[in-house]
């Protein structure tokens, strides 16, 4: 048996690229690998619902983007025999194993979200990945309302992120970006139509991934991307995924959500009630009117708070 990662999937099939040789092979998914029984500590064991444990189960694991999976090299159709441990993953877009996200969002068309922004900022979190949020199209807005956006996001830079302002007709901003993808596996995600294919074309200009402009009718892009892939460059890998409108929380615990909030850490401990305050009501809280909170990062935590809390239970 041979070690590779999973770095194309569509239609069944995969392409493995060999670890150590980095030659590319096609391959499919072993039938031995259609059902398998998970232990409860299993990294593909995932909770899926309100319970506080993962249950004990057999489940049908498909291989996905990014997985470091064994194939048999004796056999012409190299077969995935084995998927080993996953680090973390994703749903939306399907990938694992990852070291960073490209958080991309344009300035204009689609417009800005600072909503959207906190709810991918919480399940990257959540999955234990490294953020790093990219703005772009900023040659299509004024000047004004390009230093009020900046202005604002400053704060998501005094927390801790990463933040990167480009323009990929022109090349600008990526200078600096030059080095952060050696050695990593990077996934460009966002919404559709911010130029996340735009972006991987100008790093990339072979590639000529299909690219399509924002839809004036629906005010939002058309989807593009229409499978999961590694891209190599610069020593590390790429990944493009499909755009998305609206994410959708994975989280059952409405108390879990303040951990993903980063800055919230250098506060709750001269809450009331410290590691019990939900930061929503009560009484004491050093979060929930904090002045040196960004109003808008509340004011979302507050609607994610409500949202969770009004999901139907599910057991």
């Amino acid at each position: 048996m041979k070690t590779g990662r999973i770095i194309k999937s569509i239609g069944g099939w995969y392409t493995i690229r060999d670890i150590n040789t980095k030659e590319h092979f096609e391959s499919k998914a072993s039938g031995k690998l259609r059902y398998v029984r998970l232990d409860e500590d299993s990294s593909f064991n995932k909770q899926t619902t309100m319970r506080t444990k993962k249950d004990i189960k057999t489940v049908q694991i498909s291989p996905k983007v990014g997985d470091i999976v064994l194939y048999d090299d004796t056999d012409d159709n190299y077969p995935i025999t084995k998927i080993l441990p996953r680090r973390n993953q994703l749903d939306r877009p399907d990938v694992s194993n990852i070291d960073q996200i490209l958080l991309f969002f344009s300035t204009i068309r689609p417009d800005f979200s600072f909503n959207l922004l906190d709810q991918f900022l919480v399940l990257i979190e959540k999955a234990h990945i490294k953020p790093i949020i990219i703005i772009s199209k900023i040659d299509l807005i004024e000047t004004t309302p390009l230093n009020k956006l900046k202005a604002n996001l400053t704060y998501y830079e005094t927390i801790g992120y990463e933040l990167y302002y480009v323009n990929s007709k022109q090349k600008i901003g990526f200078d600096v970006l030059k080095d952060i993808f050696t050695d990593k596996v990077t996934v460009v995600a966002g919404q559709t139509g911010v130029g996340k294919s735009t972006f991987i074309n100008a790093l990339m200009p072979g590639l000529e991934l299909k690219t399509q402009e924002t839809s004036d009718a629906l005010g939002r892009g058309k989807h593009t991307t229409r499978h999961n892939e590694l891209y190599e460059y610069s020593g590390g890998l790429i990944a493009d995924t499909p755009g998305f409108s609206k994410l959708d929380f994975n989280i059952f615990d409405k108390r879990e959500l303040k951990d993903y909030f980063i800055e919230f850490d250098s506060y709750k401990s001269e809450c009331k009630f410290e590691k019990d305050c939900d930061h929503v009501h009560e009484p004491g809280c050093n979060v929930k009117d904090n002045e040196n909170i960004l109003p808008s990062r509340l004011e979302n935590y507050h609607k994610f708070y409500d949202e969770i809390d009004k999901q139907k239970e599910r057991y």
